[in-house]
């Protein structure tokens, strides 16, 4: 109804509504009346915390509005002119700036509301501008119509508020239960509201109102809407007149009303009259109790505390007048309207002057107390029964109102007890009466029609009064006093609870009246009277007595029966023998079954008045035997009477179908025992009451079903077939016994079942029918037993086998269980299935009129049914339908989902799931069907392919597709919705709470389903998003906006918004936090689903506020549901996370930086009274964070959810079991675990049940049949323990879901948002923050295994992201100033800390966890990283002294260094093992990471502990003999497809290691003594050079680019291996020549594989790379010293080694004479290609390092060389031909020995080189001096350097720009420093080999004659001296002279002198290049001279 829905809007509304709508005028008809309402409910019926000083304000506030009840505005002139005006001048809104024009069309509305309801004109032009802001909430109505329903719920408020306000008085008849403080506020208002004459303005305005008047002026004014908006406005009318009328009763049931109210209200009872059946309607039901609780004094009896002032309060004992104004205008006054009613007020008036006669005050008042026998009699003769039973009971309000039925009671009660002797009077005349009755029907004349029938109506008043008992109080039992020879234990005459004491005396009246009444009986009362016990024997206890009342009644037991009946008419005794008597007398009629007896019944049947007795006595007997078990079986066991047998006896008689029905109804009751239904069934089955069994030769059908079709179809009265419903319906429940009917027929139910489908329910339509209501009667009756069969019906395999009986001999088909039968006719289009479609369009149809209809109730009911086999089909299809697959019967059968897209005939479109659908629109009025509805809606959303039929077949007529989408709306907005509710159905209001919250949880879980789906589906559709247009396109609006309609979006905010902006936080979060935890999930996935997140992440931040009003109140905790609160803030957080990296995307920075204050800020925010946080907090940036002053700082948002995580985990102990095996049952717990909807996988409590209770069945024997109970008991605690696991485990995955999204959201902020957001101080700090917190969660004793995988990863986040900001400070600041003060924002201390924590976390994980402890691992790489001394440039200024450098301070990073290694060392060799183990084996990654952190610690581990453990434990060993595994695994590598790269990830981290090792002498040598490069030279995969070209550099190229070529994989290979035997050579370079000869060993093996690299003429940067390391390895193996080795080697050996060293020197030689001579320029081009332009600038340079190094280490070779054959010159070895001439243009064949001119050409190059180097050396770091002062385009390029990719640069901002560009600039600086020192050094080793070859030449060598040639090759095999010196002619030496001397001019020795000026000063070899040069200058001048 409306008065629910319109609070669903925002709850602002009402506020904002006030400000917004008072135009200027202070009262407004609406919103103000809201919030009175609210703050009465919440202060009397919620009691919510605050609220009486709430309630207070309002009271004071609205105190007009009570004194002056409903009354409006007045109209004004001056108003009208105002209104008229604000068309064209405006008119000014509170709360808004300016005045508003408002449009004509609404102020000529706003005059007709004024008219219409006569208020004044600004009153009415608020009501339409709240009604056009209400509007969508109403969909289909116009602003209007929304404002006439404003208009009455504001009066409504009033009114309902007034009636809680007297509710909560203190009083005499109830209370309840508030505080002292809020009952004596509302007593005092109340109290004074009543003074200004409250009574008269309610009487007033009931007989004002009245709905007909009001809208007949509605109708003349097009004031009424559709269906809806009419009910909606009569019942707010009904309401508001109800509520009225129920302050005047809530008040005098509290205290009595003065004299002249009294008066005025009997004024006003004088004139009411009655409904058209005579009955009351309520409201003035309300007023006549609220006059007999005025005249009340029965509470007086019950002696409470307050009694004695209660009496002084009663004017009826304190005031004289009060007593005779009362009684004069009852005894005197005029004749009522209704003269019943005068007549109950006489004898209300009567018994209170009776009673008030019998207590002491009453002597004062006898002249009055004296009238009340004459005042009883005046009553009688106005028929005071009949009136109370026609007139009050009949009134549709009697029932809903405790206190009218206590109220009645004393007045039916007292009359009895406190007017024996009327009573007495009365019984006498009715014997009188009885025998005038008798004498005239003895005479045969008719009797005398003066008779009264008062004792009749008195009888049949308590019979009807005490039948119904909706409130459960048993009042009846007044009427019954335990006697003493009724000893029932359970009722040992306890009266109230008080054991056997003498009862009341009252209670002893009552029960004689009921015995006395029963002796004699005259028979005119004997239906009287039954229907008297029938009504008192209602109830648990009541049904008791009556049994033994009757049973006593009966005739002693003793005596034999003579001939009649002795004993009293109402006995058991009496009745059943009457119906032996009956039974046996018309058994004889029947005549044989063929003379077709239905036609013709005997005449000797059954009279009326026999009829009425007999159906009178059943209806007693169903009464007690409902209630009383006790009855049922000892009438059942009854060996004379055998009642079920009679009555079944009966049914096969000729009988009326009304005495069968009862009969009937009678036999359900009995059929409530399981023990007596089992037997039940086969006396049915045998008496044939439904001829299951055809006989031979029988003409026609007998039993009910001819009754049905014969005899009720053409009376058109169904009462049998009903009855028939009823009984089966009950015996199902009981007991389906399977073999029913065995022997005759095929046993089963299924005779049964056919009956129901075809004759009565699908014949149940085509019917005709007398009392329309029937119809549904029936419909529903039968509904009920299918929907009872379906549900407990499980599909078995068995079902679908076809197993045969035998019969008679023959074979028959057996009969399948109902259910399965039933199933199947639901999974077929079936006309049972058709019929129930069509009944829920019909229904959906009657509900749309909102008319009322007879049969309504059991229409809806019929209904709820028809969706309760749709659903519970949906439910068992898939395991039906999957069963029926596996037994490959011929079934054909389609799913349920599938058969309701079919066509319906009536409407001849596919609309059966939008007719489900439409129940949801009137979930109010019918909860249960909106439930099953959303259920059905559910299961259907599950499959995709009808998701797109659906939303078609929602959307394609608009008015459908608005009322659907209004309907789900509704359901969500429901107020009425309670979580948390016991499922004890008990309490109405509860069950109706619990049913709307269910429904709004399946709407949410079908919006969650439907989402995952592709669109469109039907969750876009309800959530208001696009189904015909893209879903990115659309634009989602706050209702109302531009036609927007209110969207099932909408409903889910507004439940979260409700109370987001009070301190509190959202409501919904703590009463309902299932149900908030899946509105945040929708939300979450909206913005998480790349099609809807544009569009929802617009709408929530801009038009809502949504996630920053949600996220202040975190972290959500409710002690009671950790787990919802959890959720909660797992999906908010998510959200969250995704909002910060959407906004830092699209720069919204201010969005942005306010998320992150309020998740980050450790200051105390300032909150304003009304919790709305303070602007200037707003615009303060985070880097206010930090004032260490006064302000005290609060816990950061961030930590506090964090805190919120329980890492504590309680696991249920394990089972203790005594008969189960404990590995079974584990087992069978397992078989049982399914997912559930959230997600978790849980066991399935009831399905384990079902197995461990079928396993207990199926134990034989009696001793199992002994041990039963145990064996129960021990199921019982099974499934306990189950419950128990399944919450722990979802509480665990709870915490890991939330803890997930956490490091989401840290991770977020950290990463994705930008980072000058929060500066890196706070960074830091907030880091270390979190760091420090989550390690002591994660470290605690009890902390859960499951949960540390994530912090794991946290942590690894959070270090790396530390280090990151403390390397970037360090690069912002000025690069000498970072070292005075200290390190970085952070303290060391915490960064000590943050170490200790993590390495006790890898401690702590133990063996396991090795994943685990891989982010461990990361986190410890990244945070050793922060003590990493940044790269400076090599400045090649004069250095510092060697004294200087050993005494300089300590700078902070090797100070942080020298702590860690500390900190790291005092864990011992424990951490050592760990990470030593974890290198060795296990998983790939957390090997790398094992290994990297060793290499890492190594590095700085001065003191080699780590060394001396990894050596000593066999770690080192283990590693090295692991090199052998890897080459099998390498070696795949290789094959052209692309393979997996793990194996050579691992290998480069071990040969890193190994490197990191070798590079400490001790180091090295443990490695060769490990065998390393024995190993090295066992492996084969070296020897796997790819050759072909086209695989070389292609191989398969993986298209992305990420595996490498096999060429590149080789030498990934190849590369570390060279590297480590280069590190071991320079590592053991003096004392151990085993080194060197192990690494030729190494060479002399893969020769042919290194003679292929040397010769490659592929320049790239790998080739230059392996040419480097090569070159350098055999410059200092491949020499003849090599053979020294003291080592004996055989000659052929050693002829073999030197062969091979000589070849290498011809390979080193011509590779110098390719880099330098021939292909230089070529090499150069080649370089300049290969580095395409967008490439990173790093790669040139590293190729230019590169080519001089292998240049370097030739000459380094040559030199060696040169050293190493002899010291002195005339002995020395030749390398370099006598020939000086450039070798530029000739290219000598590699084979020709090369000339000395290379050597001097390489002289040249270098020193040109070396001086382009120095100046761009000098350059870059005059730039990296000033870099803040380059030029922008300037720092783009250097930028260009580091960032790939052309657009990279443009979206670096421009702080990073700069620590960009300086780093770029470090770089250049030292490349070029690097290049510096190479170009320095081969200028030297030049100049050497140069100065020795020519004083060889030139000093000590003879030429020979020029004939001979100069031979080929420079080395005989002798071993002799390389070129023979008889090979040189002395024109060659001459030549070689000149040459030199030309090539070796001045300029080149000035610029020779120059580079030892400009570069070797800084170096120790100061004058070398100065002497060298020198001496050539001398040797060439020398010679020549």
């Amino acid at each position: 109804m409306f008065s629910h829905r319109q609070n669903s809007g925002q709850p602002s509304h009402a506020s904002d509504m006030a400000t917004q709508m008072a135009v200027n005028s202070g009262a407004s008809l609406w919103g103000p009346l809201k919030e009175l309402w609210e703050a009465v409910e919440g202060a009397i019926w919620r009691r919510q915390p605050e609220s009486v000083h709430l309630l207070d304000l309002q009271l004071k506030k609205h105190k007009p509005s009570f004194l002056t009840l409903f009354k409006n505005p007045m109209k004004s002139a001056e108003q009208r002119e105002k209104v008229r005006k604000a068309s064209t001048e405006g008119i000014a809104i509170q709360g808004q700036q300016g005045v508003r024009l408002l449009p004509e069309e609404l102020i000529s509305e706003a005059f007709i509301l004024s008219d219409l309801f006569d208020l004044g004109e600004l009153a009415a032009l608020e009501l339409l501008l709240a009604g056009e802001h209400q509007q969508p909430h109403f969909p289909g109505l116009t602003r209007g119509l929304v404002a006439v329903l404003l208009y009455w719920d504001g009066k409504r408020c009033v009114a309902n508020s007034l009636r809680s306000l007297i509710q909560s008085r203190h009083g005499k008849t109830f209370t309840l239960d508030l505080s002292p403080e809020l009952v004596n506020l509302t007593t005092r208002f109340t109290d004074e509201l009543m003074a200004q004459g409250l009574t008269k303005q309610i009487l007033n305005l009931v007989s004002d109102i009245s709905v007909t008047r009001e809208f007949e002026r509605l109708q003349k004014e097009r004031g009424l809407g559709n269906e809806k908006h009419r009910k909606e406005v009569s019942d707010l009318i009904k309401e508001c007149r109800q509520s009225l009328a129920e302050c005047l009763f809530a008040w005098t049931c509290q205290s009595p009303l003065s004299k002249e109210d009294t008066l005025t209200l009997i004024g006003h009872l004088e004139t009411v009259t009655a409904e058209a059946d005579g009955s009351l309607d309520s409201v003035n039901l309300a007023l006549v109790m609220a006059l007999l609780y005025c005249l009340d004094v029965s509470f007086l009896e019950q002696g409470t505390e307050d009694r004695e002032d209660l009496l002084q309060a009663l004017p009826l004992l304190t005031e004289k007048q009060y007593v005779a104004a009362v009684h004069s205008r009852l005894v005197e006054g005029q004749a009522w309207k209704l003269p019943g009613l005068q007549a109950v007020v006489q004898l209300a008036w009567a018994l209170s002057l009776r009673a008030v006669s019998q207590l002491p005050q009453g002597a004062a008042l006898v002249e009055f107390t004296e009238a009340d026998e004459a005042l009883a009699d005046q009553a009688l003769l106005g028929s005071v029964f009949l009136f109370l039973t026609e007139g009050i009971l009949g009134s549709d309000g009697f029932s809903q109102e405790e206190f009218y039925t206590r109220r009645l009671h004393s007045l039916i009660t007292d009359f009895l007890a406190l007017m024996p002797m009327k009573v007495k009077q009365l019984r006498n005349r009715a014997d009188e009466d009885a025998r005038l009755i008798h004498m005239a029907l003895q005479m045969g004349s008719e009797p005398p029609s003066s008779l009264r029938k008062d004792l009749d109506h008195l009888m049949i008043l308590i019979g009807e009064f005490y039948s119904k008992d909706p409130f459960e109080l048993e009042l009846a039992l007044e009427f019954w006093c335990p006697s003493e020879s009724l000893q029932h234990t359970s009722l040992t005459g306890s009266f109230l609870g008080v054991p056997l004491q003498r009862p009341p005396h009252k209670q002893v009246v009552l029960s004689k009246f009921v015995r006395q009444m029963g002796d004699l009986l005259p028979a005119t009362l004997y239906i009287p009277y039954l229907r008297m016990l029938k009504g008192l024997a209602n109830g648990p206890q009541c049904s008791h007595y009556c049994f033994s009342l009757l049973k006593t009644n009966g005739a002693p037991h003793g005596e034999n029966r003579q001939a009649g009946v002795s004993g009293s008419v109402v006995s058991w005794e009496h009745f059943f023998h009457s119906l032996m008597l009956y039974h046996e007398n018309l058994r004889r009629d029947v005549p044989s079954v063929d003379s077709m007896q239905y036609r013709h019944p005997p005449m000797r049947g059954i009279t009326q008045r026999e009829l009425e007795g007999l159906t009178a006595f059943l209806q007693l007997l169903t009464t007690i035997i409902t209630w009383s078990e006790n009855a049922r079986l000892a009438l059942c066991e009854h060996p004379q009477w055998t009642p079920v047998v009679v009555m079944l006896g009966l049914l096969q008689c000729s009988v009326q179908p009304v005495l069968k029905a009862q009969i009937l109804h009678a036999l359900a009751a009995f059929g409530k025992s399981p023990e007596i239904a089992a037997s039940l069934w086969q006396s049915l089955e045998y008496t044939q009451i439904l001829q299951t069994v055809k006989v031979p030769g029988q003409r026609q059908a007998a039993g009910i079903e001819v009754e049905l079709n014969e005899i009720e179809s053409s009376c058109e009265e169904y009462p049998l077939t009903r009855a028939f419903c009823h009984l089966i319906s009950t015996l199902v429940e009981s007991a389906l016994p399977v073999n029913l009917g065995a022997g005759l027929r095929a046993p089963g139910f299924q005779p049964y079942l056919d009956f129901l489908r075809d004759s009565v329910f699908l014949a149940f339509p085509t019917r005709a029918y007398r009392r329309p209501a029937e119809k549904w009667e029936v419909a529903e009756a039968v509904l009920e037993v299918f929907h009872k069969l379906l549900r407990v019906y499980e599909p078995q395999p068995a079902d679908f086998l076809q197993e045969m009986v035998e019969l008679q001999g023959e074979q028959m088909p057996a009969h399948k269980p109902p259910g399965h039968s039933l199933m199947f006719h639901l999974l077929n289009d079936s006309p049972t299935l058709s019929l129930c479609l069509s009944l829920l369009e019909e229904g959906a149809c009657q509900l749309d009129t909102y008319a009322p209809f007879p049969g309504k109730k059991q229409l809806e009911s019929a209904v709820l049914h028809c969706l309760c086999l749709l659903e519970l089909a949906l439910q068992k299809e898939v395991t039906f339908m999957d069963l029926l697959r596996e037994s490959q019967t011929s079934l054909i059968v389609s799913p349920v989902e599938q058969l309701l897209q079919g066509v319906s005939a009536r409407s001849r479109q596919a609309d059966h799931i939008t007719n489900i659908a439409r129940y949801l629109y009137h979930s109010s009025s019918n909860p249960d069907a909106a439930f099953q509805s959303a259920k059905i809606l559910r299961r259907i959303a599950r499959y995709p392919n009808i998701q797109a039929r659906l939303v078609g077949d929602f959307t394609h007529d608009q008015a459908v597709s608005k009322k659907l989408m209004a309907g789900f709306v509704e359901c969500l907005d429901s107020e009425e919705a309670q979580e948390g509710v016991a499922a004890d159905d008990s309490d109405p209001e509860k069950r109706v709470a619990r049913i709307h919250h269910e429904t709004k949880i399946h709407i949410l879980n079908l919006l969650i389903t439907s989402l995952e789906l592709n669109s469109p589906n039907l969750g876009l559709y309800l959530l208001g998003y696009e189904v015909k247009k893209p879903v990115s396109s659309t634009n989602l609006q706050d209702p109302g906006v531009l036609g927007c309609p209110r969207s099932c979006l909408h409903a889910i905010l507004s439940l979260l918004q409700r109370g987001s902006e009070w301190r509190t936080g959202p409501v919904l979060t703590k009463q309902a936090p299932q149900l908030a935890e899946l509105c945040y999930q929708v939300i979450y996935q909206l913005c998480a689903c790349p099609d809807t997140s544009g569009p929802t992440m617009r709408y929530l931040r801009t038009s809502q506020d949504f996630l920053f009003s949600h996220l202040q109140h975190l972290p959500f905790i409710l002690p009671k549901n950790e787990i919802a609160a959890l959720s909660q803030m797992s999906w908010l957080m998510k959200t969250a996370a995704i909002e910060l990296r959407v906004t830092s995307l699209n720069r919204q920075r201010s969005h942005t930086q306010r998320l992150l204050n309020l998740l980050l800020d450790d200051q105390p925010h300032t909150l304003h009274a009304d919790g709305e946080t303070g602007m200037e907090e707003e615009s303060r940036s985070v880097s206010g964070f930090l004032h260490f002053g006064t302000v005290s700082k609060v816990r950061r948002r961030l930590l506090s959810v964090l805190d919120a995580i329980d890492f504590s985990q309680e696991a249920p102990e394990l089972l203790q079991l005594d008969f189960f095996e404990r590995a079974q049952i584990e087992q069978v717990i397992t078989n049982c675990e399914h997912v559930n909807e959230q997600g978790h996988t849980v066991c399935n409590v009831k399905l384990l049940h079902r197995v461990l209770v079928a396993e207990i069945n199926a134990l034989q024997g009696m001793a199992a049949i002994g041990q039963r109970p145990l064996l129960l008991e021990e199921v019982n605690s099974i499934l306990q323990q189950v419950v128990e696991r399944n919450r722990v485990r979802c509480s665990l995955s709870a915490k890991r879901h939330a803890l997930q999204s956490w490091r989401s959201l840290v991770e977020t902020i950290l990463t994705a948002c930008p980072s000058e957001l929060i500066p890196a101080d706070q960074r830091q700090l907030i880091i270390r923050d979190l760091l420090l917190d989550l390690h002591d969660k994660v470290l605690s004793e009890d902390a859960a295994g499951e949960l540390m995988p994530i912090v794991a990863g946290a942590v690894f986040t959070l270090t790396a992201q530390l280090s990151q900001s403390v390397l970037s400070e360090q690069q912002g600041a000025a690069p000498q100033g970072g070292s005075g003060s200290g390190f970085a924002s952070i303290a060391n201390s915490a960064l000590h800390l943050i170490l200790r924590k993590l390495l006790d976390f890898i401690l702590c994980t133990g063996g396991g966890f090795q994943r685990l402890r891989a982010h461990l691992y990361g986190a410890l790489l990244y945070y050793l990283q922060i003590a990493q001394k940044p790269e400076e440039p090599e400045t090649l200024q004069t250095g510092t002294s060697m004294w200087e450098r050993l005494t300089a301070p300590e700078d902070c990073f090797s100070k942080l260094q020298r702590e860690n290694l500390a900190i790291i060392e005092s864990y011992g060799t424990a951490l050592m093992e760990v990470v030593c183990r974890d290198a060795c084996d296990g998983h790939e990654i957390g090997r790398m990471l094992a290994l990297a952190v060793l290499d890492r610690v190594l590095s700085i581990d001065r003191q080699c502990q780590w060394l001396v453990y990894l050596c000593n434990s066999g770690y080192l060993r283990v590693l090295v003999e692991s090199l052998k595994q890897d080459d099998a695994a390498l070696q795949t590598l290789l094959t052209p497809q692309p393979p997996l790269l793990k194996p050579l990830y691992i290998y480069e981290s071990k040969m890193a290691l190994l490197t990191r090792v070798a590079k400490t002498a001790q180091g090295a040598m443990e490695l060769l003594r490990c065998g390393l490069v024995g190993q090295l030279v066992e492996c084969q995969v070296f020897h796997m050079l790819p050759q072909n070209d086209a695989l070389r550099v292609f191989g398969q190229r993986d298209p992305s680019g990420f595996i490498p070529s096999p060429l590149e994989r080789y030498r990934q290979i190849l590369l570390p291996t060279l590297r480590l035997m280069q590190v071991i050579l320079t590592s053991t370079t003096t004392q151990h020549q085993q080194g060197a000869a192990q690494v030729l060993q190494w060479l002399i093996v893969h020769s042919d594989v290194i003679q292929s690299i040397l010769h490659d003429p592929d320049m790239s940067m790998g080739a230059l790379q392996e040419l480097s390391l090569l070159t350098a390895i055999i410059s200092k193996t491949a020499l003849p010293g090599a053979l020294e080795m003291g080592q004996e080697i055989n000659s052929a050996a050693l002829m073999e080694l030197q062969g091979h060293i000589g070849r290498f020197q011809r390979q080193a030689l011509s590779l110098l004479v390719r880099l330098v001579g021939t292909d230089r320029a070529r090499y150069l081009k080649q370089i300049e290609e290969t580095v395409s332009p967008g490439d990173l600038a790093e790669k040139r340079e590293e190729m230019e390092v590169a080519m001089q190094q292998i240049c370097a280490n030739i000459m380094e070779y040559c030199q060696t060389l040169l050293l190493q054959s002899s010291a002195e010159a005339q002995f020395s070895l030749c390398l370099f031909s006598p020939s000086a001439s450039e070798p530029a243009d000739v290219a000598i064949p590699s084979a020709r020995v090369p000339s000395l001119g290379l050597v001097l050409l390489l002289l040249k190059n270098s020193a040109t080189d070396f001086f382009r180097y120095h100046d761009s050396h000098r350059q870059s770091l005059n730039k990296l001096e000033r870099v803040e002062q380059l030029p922008p385009e300037e720092l783009k390029e250097l930028c260009q350097g580091l960032v790939s990719g052309s657009g990279g640069v443009e979206k670096i901002p421009s702080v990073q720009r700069n620590v960009l560009a300086k780093r770029r600039l470090v770089q250049l600086v030292n490349n070029r420093a690097k290049l510096l020192a190479l170009c320095s050094y081969i200028i030297e080793t030049c100049l050497f080999v140069i100065w020795r070859h020519l004083e060889f030449y030139l000093l000590y060598c003879t030429p020979t004659d020029p004939k001979d040639s100069l031979l080929t090759g420079y080395r005989d095999p002798s071993g002799s001296r390389g070129l023979s010196v008889s090979r040189v002619s002395r024109q060659d030496l001459e030549q070689l002279q000149s040459d030199v001397a030309n090539s070796f001019n001045e300029p080149l020795q000035r610029k020779l002198l120059e580079v030892e000026g400009l570069y070797s000063k800084t170096c120790s070899r100061h004058t070398f290049i100065q002497a060298l040069t020198r001496r050539i200058r001398g040797l060439v001048h020398h010679a020549k001279g």
